[in-house]
Parts: C-alpha cells; sequence; structure tokens
C-alpha cells in the first residue's frame, strides 16, 4: 500500500542546527524540501531566507570534498580485495588521515606508473609469444650452427607464402627453409632459415615485396634472431615477477589501509549530506525552519525523539495537504508480509503517484491465481513446491532470489488446487494410476466452457479496474474521467449482456432493452471521452478478449502432458519410458514456469492496471546515514 505521507515543518533555534540535522539524519524518515512553496505561509515570505553557512562550516565543506576526491582516487588505485571491518571512529583520526593520504597516493601513483610501464613492456614482447611457441624448438640446433640466419616475417596475405617460396628458391638457389604458423591475433608469421650469404639479397627482395620483417624492440640491439628469442624469454619472466612485486605491494597496502580509509569516506559522505541538506534549510533572524515529508506514523516519533534531544526548543508542525501539494508528495511502498515478496514485480514498474494505488496487493492476488488456473496441474504444482523450498533455503540471503522462492510457492499451491479441480496429476497419470477425476471440469475436452471462463474472468478483472479508475477519478476531482470510466463499464456489461442473451432463452427478452441503454450511454460516452472514446471502448474490449490466452496456455500445457504419457507408454520398456516421459514433463514444467508467469504478468500489466494505475511518482528519499 501507498504510505499516508505527512507535510511537516520543523522550527529551532540557528544554533542547534546541525544537532537537529544530525539528528533527523540518524532517524532517516524526513525528505527536506529544497523549493519552500506550499510550507511558507503568504506574509512572512519576506522574513524568510535561505540558511547561509558561517566561515567555519564553509572551510570544513572544501576540507571534506577535498579529502573526499583524495581517498576515491586512493581506493581506485588499490586492488579490490576483502578486508575486515574498522572499528576506529573516523572523527578521532581525520587529521592524520588527511596527512598519511598524501604519502599513500604519492606511493600508489609510482607504484600505478611503474606497473603501466611494465605491463606495456611486456605487451610488446607478448605478440611474439605465439610466435615463439610455434617455433620455438627450431632454434634449438640453431644456436650452435654460426652460418645460418634467420628472418621473422609477418605476412598480411596467407595466400602470398607459395609467392615467397618461388622468390627464396631462386635467390637462394633452395638452399633455405620457411616455416609459418598463425598466431594468436590471426596473423600469419613465417620463419625463414638461410645461409648468411643470401641474408641481404632475401631482405632486399622482402622490401620489394612488401613483406615485412618481424619487428623486435629497439632494446634487443644487433642480437642474433636466437639470441632475441633467448632474450625474450628472459625478460618476459623478469617483467612478470617484478609486476607480482607491485602488485604485493599495493595488496599489502590495501589490506593495511583501506577499511580505515572506507570508514573515514563513509563518514565524510554522512558529513557532507548534512552540509549540503543544510542549503535546503532556510532562516529567519533568530531560528531555522525546515520543510519537508515523512511518513505519518513516523511523525509522533520524530517529534519525541527532538523533545527528548532539545526540550522545548523545536517544534514540528504537521501542516495541510493541499490540492497543489498532491503533485509533490514522494511515495512509499510499505506491504505485508505476504505482500512483500510481490514487489519484486511491481518493481519492474515505474513508481505510482501518490495519488494512485500501489499495484503490489493486486499482482499479490490476481498473480497466484492465473499462476494456478493456467498451469493447474497437482503433479507440476507439487513439484514446483519443492523447488521453492530449495530457493528459499539456499538463497534466503539474496533478497530477490528468496522473494522469487516465495512467490514461487504461492503460484504452485493455486496450481496444486486447480489441478484437482481439473484432475490433473501429470497430465492424465493420475488417472491412470489411481483414477483421480475432475471436480469441477476436464480441460483437454471441455475447450468451449473454458474460453467462456477465461472470458468471464476477463470482464471481471477489466470492470474492477475501470471502477477504480472511476473511484480515483472522483477522489482527483476529474468527474468527466471518472463518468466515461463507468459509461464505458456499463457499455461492456451491456454488450456480455447481448451475447449471452444469443445464448440464454430467458434472456431473449431483454435484447430490446440493452440495445436502448447502449445508444442513451453512447452520447454520454463521447461528451465525457471525446471522439476518441469508441477507440478506447474497443480497447478495452480487446483486452477483455485477450484473457481467452488463458485457455489456450493451459490447453497446451495439458496435451504436452497427455502426449509425454502416451510416449512413455508407447516405449515398451518400463525404464525408457521413465526417461522419455521425464524429459517431457521436466520441458512441460520449465515452460510452465515461464508461460504462466509472464501471461499472468502482461494481464496484469496491461489489461488491469492501465485502466485506473497512474504512474510517475517520485521517490521518497529521506536524510538518512550514507546518502
Amino acid at each position: 500500500m501507498i504510505v499516508r505521507m505527512s507535510k511537516v515543518e520543523i522550527v529551532g533555534p540557528k544554533a542547534r542546527i546541525q544537532d537537529a540535522l544530525s539528528l533527523i539524519q540518524a532517524t532517516g524518515v524526513l525528505q527536506i524540501e529544497r523549493d519552500a512553496g506550499g510550507f511558507i505561509e503568504k506574509g512572512v515570505e519576506e522574513h524568510v531566507r535561505g540558511f547561509l553557512l558561517d566561515e567555519k562550516t564553509l572551510s570544513e565543506r572544501l576540507f571534506l570534498e577535498s579529502l573526499r576526491l583524495k581517498l576515491d582516487e586512493l581506493l581506485s588505485h588499490l586492488p579490490k580485495l576483502t578486508v575486515r571491518k574498522s572499528y576506529i571512529n573516523p572523527v578521532s583520526i581525520i587529521d592524520t588521515v588527511s596527512y598519511t593520504i598524501d604519502k599513500h597516493l604519492e606511493v600508489c601513483r609510482g607504484l600505478r606508473r611503474q606497473k603501466e610501464t611494465l605491463q606495456k613492456e611486456l605487451s610488446e614482447l607478448g605478440r611474439h609469444t605465439a610466435f615463439l611457441k610455434t617455433l620455438g624448438t627450431l632454434f634449438t640446433g640453431a644456436l650452435e650452427t654460426p652460418d645460418l640466419d634467420f628472418i621473422g616475417l609477418t605476412i598480411k596475405d596467407p595466400a602470398a607464402v607459395g609467392r615467397l617460396r618461388e622468390v627464396l628458391s631462386r635467390l637462394t638457389d633452395w638452399k633455405f627453409e620457411l616455416l609459418t604458423a598463425v598466431a594468436e591475433d590471426g596473423a600469419t608469421v613465417g620463419l625463414i632459415t638461410l645461409g648468411k650469404d643470401f641474408s641481404d639479397k632475401v631482405r632486399k627482395a622482402l622490401s620489394d615485396e612488401h613483406i615485412p620483417e618481424l619487428d623486435f624492440p629497439p632494446s634487443f640491439g644487433r642480437l642474433s634472431f636466437p639470441e632475441k628469442i633467448v632474450y625474450i624469454k628472459k625478460r618476459t619472466e623478469e617483467l612478470a615477477a617484478r609486476i607480482r612485486t607491485v602488485d604485493a605491494e599495493l595488496a599489502e597496502l590495501c589490506l593495511r589501509w583501506t577499511p580505515l580509509y572506507i570508514a573515514v569516506r563513509d563518514w565524510i559522505d554522512e558529513r557532507l549530506s548534512l552540509l549540503r541538506t543544510t542549503a535546503s534549510v532556510f532562516e529567519t533572524k533568530m531560528c531555522f525552519s525546515m520543510h519537508g515529508w515523512m511518513p505519518s506514523d513516523d511523525v509522533p516519533r520524530l517529534r519525541s525523539q527532538l523533545a527528548a534531544s532539545f526540550g522545548m526548543q523545536m517544534v514540528v508542525e504537521e501542516k495541510e495537504i493541499r490540492e497543489e501539494d498532491l503533485e509533490h508528495v514522494p511515495v512509499v511502498l510499505r506491504n505485508r508480509a505476504y505482500f512483500k515478496p510481490f514487489e519484486l514485480f511491481s518493481r519492474l514498474l515505474p513508481l505510482p503517484r501518490y495519488t494512485s494505488y500501489d499495484p503490489t496487493p493486486f499482482i499479490g492476488v490476481f498473480f497466484p491465481v492465473l499462476f494456478g488456473i493456467i498451469l493447474g496441474d497437482a503433479g507440476y504444482g507439487i513439484v514446483l513446491v519443492i523447488l521453492s523450498f530449495i530457493l528459499l533455503t539456499r538463497f534466503r540471503k539474496q533478497r530477490n532470489v528468496a522473494d522469487a522462492g516465495r512467490i514461487l510457492r504461492v503460484a504452485s499451491l493455486n496450481s496444486i488446487i486447480f489441478g484437482f479441480l481439473y484432475g490433473e496429476f501429470f497430465g492424465d497419470l493420475g488417472h491412470r494410476l489411481v483414477g483421480l477425476k475432475p471436480i469441477i471440469v476436464e480441460r483437454s475436452t471441455a475447450i468451449l466452457p473454458m474460453l467462456i471462463f477465461a472470458i468471464a474472468l476477463g470482464v471481471a478483472h477489466v470492470a474492477l479496474g475501470l471502477l477504480l479508475g472511476a473511484f480515483s477519478a472522483f477522489r482527483r476531482k476529474m468527474r468527466k474521467e471518472a463518468i466515461f470510466k463507468l459509461a464505458t463499464l456499463f457499455i461492456i456489461l451491456c454488450l456480455v449482456a447481448a451475447v449471452a442473451s444469443l445464448y440464454v432463452p430467458f434472456m431473449v427478452l431483454m435484447t430490446r432493452p440493452i440495445v436502448i441503454a447502449i445508444l442513451f450511454v453512447t452520447p454520454l460516452l463521447l461528451f465525457t471521452g471525446g471522439l476518441l472514446a469508441p477507440l478506447e471502448l474497443l480497447k478495452s474490449v480487446g483486452n477483455i478478449i485477450s484473457y481467452a490466452r488463458i485457455m489456450a496456455i493451459g490447453l497446451t500445457s495439458v496435451l504436452l502432458a497427455f502426449v509425454a504419457n502416451e510416449l512413455a507408454g508407447l516405449t515398451g520398456d518400463i525404464v525408457v519410458g521413465v526417461i522419455v516421459g521425464g524429459l517431457l514433463h521436466v520441458l512441460n514444467i520449465l515452460l510452465g514456469i515461464l508461460a504462466p508467469t509472464i501471461h499472468s504478468l502482461r494481464l496484469q500489466y496491461v489489461e488491469f492496471f492501465s485502466k485506473f494505475l497512474e504512474y510517475g511518482g517520485k521517490k521518497f528519499e529521506p536524510l538518512s546515514r550514507g546518502h
């Protein structure tokens, strides 16, 4: 439900403003408004102005903002490790931290620069790694052959390898060896082994053919090719070791100092929040005044806490909420234990306005019922109940997963109930084994009755939505909109009665009065809804027809369960039959979770909520620790 809010004003002596804000922050129940419009009474605005910070407080704010930036930079340099919690009072060491932070920043910046330099050099060497891994075995014997030369290549076009062999064979009289490999980045590299007498001619030919030699860093100097290979391996190991050393130093710094710095940062955030909020407070010559919104149930508690701390110096006054204030009232959704998990679904929607409705209770009531009607299998429901308890047991600390488990538990219980009403237990397996029979209807054969039931459910659901929309419009004094919704509802009910008169004999006499009633209400519909009113009416009728998906999706699930049991019986082997039937039932259960969930929510989000729910509410953001 949407919590009832109060518009409040707190007044006290100017000297106690920071103490009052600290207490309000600790309670976390008041959202302070920057705009005093609607709070300060006419005639006294000229005596009220924005609160001005004194020089000492302003200096404190600038100091803390600068220190906060340094803390952010330092923590960005340090690794993300799990650290202990610091219990040292940040206020007592803030001056020490302002001194140590500069020294640690200097150390971290130096280590970061050093690591970046090492990583850059390692990256430059790394592009030769795949080439060396592939061709490294060639160099073992080549090191002892001084009359050979080695030329590394980067071949852009693999198709040029054939042309390259022709050039080399002509220049060296077939006294060469060419090996190629594909590097990790997809490039083709090659190694030419040939006598030193041919080196210059080959290098010139490669340049003419636009085939570049493998480029090595300048630090390699005039090392021979095999010596370069040895150097790369050795240098790579040295760089990796030095990077590990730098990481170890950063980790040690992180484990030792991060808990303290995080505690200081959190305290600074709270303190800065107070100092910035001061800009939203107003003052006269002697007093301060702050204005805002808070849950009405929390007003007595805040009033008693202020009285306990400041005596009669602080006054909390609830002010009248005017009609023009309604658009600015922040929204708090607070639900009972049963409905609380269904906020998982209502959080997917925009926040409703303060004058509208909380969608959570409606989802909590209708979603499990629609889910049960669609799935409607007692066997599947039992499996889902077990799954829900597994989710609640293993993921109790993960809020969203635990809420999903609680929703699944309620929905699966509805599936069990409707499963017995339909006489379904893993399809017709219950009937085959123990003679289970439907209590109300067998869905696999009663297609038309199920379709009528689904449409009737749609009529009831949409009608409720229109009634809620009309009530909401009357409450907001929008009588024209309210009458339009009631007229739409009346015509829909008349259309339902007209269709029923075609099949129910005693209702034939009602056909003419129904038509006259529709003709009488239609001008009212056009007057209140405008020229687009007929389209809105057709839209509502279409919303009702879309509830036929309840029958269609449920029938699909039933037939798939029957097919699973039939195929299991046709195998002629118990083991194979259990496997085949079990796999199809597992697939049907997975579909039985997804399809009813998606379509049940769609029927509420689109067909139901569109009739009365108003979105665009302001989130309640009270002054509290951590904000």
